[in-house]
């Protein structure tokens, strides 16, 4: 059988699926293209990450398909009921790519904290003829040990930016519609460990009390974080967005960093993929990463042996 890992797959999922009996291509066929290619090959299982949407007409089109496979956590750019209605599989990794997702949070945030993000912008064009004025410019930064950082959303990422934020100091407070409590496990050197029981609180009083935001939240029709909830803030909030674009009102945020409510952001989705805003792009008060989350040579290879164990083992069962 052959597989089609149409935005990429790691080496060891490659391998993984190889040993398993697999035929693994790796072509990026294009979007308009990609029915006549799976039909073409007759290939039984397609890999998507973001980039590629299997959408009905694939589904409907595509007699071969046995398992649609997401790399990651998120499934937006799948049609998911509609695909297991017609029989179909659809499998995604939601641990694989936590870790990777949280320290890229913590990029962000110390980077916006002593404005790294527009410093290294600027000494390249002016270290060398206006080194004390910039010095004087990025010289009230901020430490994050002591602060309140808000978990919006507190699943598997969630929590992992928790652990971080326990053990560089940080006071955590989070909220989740469908979580109660968790307990966060910080680990150390030498097996030793400390476990910390998070409750979740209501979002409101998470907006209020927190000095930075960090979202972790799926796909939502509406914005989670609009004007309202950015005039509940503190004033000088730092806030991350590495779940999905959408969530938060970009056109707000500009005017919460312009009017100071907001002291930077750090964005790593955006409403508007792949052509971000320019407003936001050319804005010095915001950290920018190309949606890089889960991005991390460890997250991929983790991403693509878990696939392909799941591959695997849904395809011995239907043969068996």
């Amino acid at each position: 059988m052959k597989v089609l890992a149409n935005d990429g797959i790691s080496k060891s999922g490659i391998e993984a699926l190889e040993a398993g009996g697999f035929e693994v291509l790796t072509t990026t066929v294009a979007q308009e293209q990609l029915i006549n290619f799976i039909n073409e090959n007759r290939i039984s299982v397609l890999l998507v990450r973001s980039a590629t949407k299997v959408r009905q007409d694939i589904i409907d089109n595509c007699d071969s398909l046995k398992i649609i496979g997401r790399g990651g956590v998120g499934m937006d750019n799948i049609d998911v009921e509609y695909a297991r209605s017609k029989g179909i599989h659809v499998i995604n990794t939601p641990a694989a790519s936590s870790q990777s997702v949280a320290e890229l949070v913590f990029a962000h945030l110390f980077g916006g904290a002593r404005f790294l993000h527009d410093s290294n912008r600027n000494m390249p064009l002016d270290g060398d003829t206006q080194f004390k004025s910039l010095k004087k410019n990025y010289a009230k930064g901020v430490e994050l040990r002591g602060k309140t950082l808000g978990i919006i959303g507190f699943g598997r990422i969630g929590r992992e930016v928790a652990k971080i934020a326990l053990g560089i100091g940080m006071k955590v407070i989070a909220t989740d519609k469908f979580v109660g409590k968790a307990d966060i496990k910080v680990e150390f050197y030498n097996g030793q460990y400390i476990n910390v029981e998070i409750e979740t609180e209501p979002m409101k009083e998470v907006i209020k009390h927190s000095d930075f935001i960090t979202l972790h939240v799926p796909a939502q029709e509406d914005y989670v974080i609009g004007e309202k909830q950015f005039s509940m803030m503190k004033d000088g909030v730092g806030i991350i967005n590495a779940a999905r674009g959408g969530v938060i009102d970009e056109v707000a945020l500009i005017k919460a960093i312009e009017s100071g409510k907001v002291s930077f952001a750090g964005l790593d989705t955006f409403e508007e993929e792949p052509k971000p805003a320019i407003q936001v792009l050319m804005n010095g008060r915001i950290s920018l990463t190309p949606h890089i989350g889960a991005a991390t040579n460890e997250a991929q290879d983790r991403i693509g042996t878990e696939l392909a164990s799941q591959i695997i083992s849904l395809l011995k069962v239907q043969e068996a």
